[in-house]
């Protein structure tokens, strides 16, 4: 089953594509795309273009557990991806996964635009990878 990961943006989205047996993140990339209904467009049509079954969302959440604006908009943009692709849109807990995205990115020794570039895509596979290892917890548990 192949998963698509979201890192949702105002000007930059990180996307994740799992590998067709959804043990691991395949496809890395940043759309540049501000207008959500347009954004939710190209999702979709990854979506098709992959065979994709089902879609994680970051959802940021505060640190101390409550919601902010942040997190509505991302929910509306999540109702959004439902309602255009047919498919599951998960919310996931996405609290310091662009902190771990730009550490990562520094011992790599990535700097300036380069990185900025990247952060968001490292960021969704920081998701991906979460989620597909919460997936395995819970598949070993039944």
């Amino acid at each position: 089953m192949r998963i698509l990961a979201i890192d949702y943006g105002d000007a930059r989205t990180g996307i994740a594509i799992s590998d067709p047996t959804g043990l691991l993140a395949g496809v890395v990339k940043t759309i540049r795309e501000p207008r959500p209904e347009a954004l939710a467009e190209q999702l979709c049509l990854l979506a098709r273009q992959y065979g994709v079954e089902e879609m994680v969302l970051g959802y940021p959440k505060n640190m101390n557990d409550t919601l902010g604006p942040r997190a509505q908009k991302t929910e509306r943009f999540a109702q959004t991806l439902r309602e255009k692709s047919g498919l599951p849109v998960i919310l996931w807990d996405e609290r310091k996964t662009t902190v771990d995205a730009q550490r990562i990115l520094t011992e790599m020794g990535r700097r300036g635009k380069k990185r900025k570039e990247t952060v968001d895509a490292v960021a969704a596979s920081l998701i991906l990878e979460g989620y597909l290892t919460y997936k395995r917890e819970q598949e070993k548990g039944t």
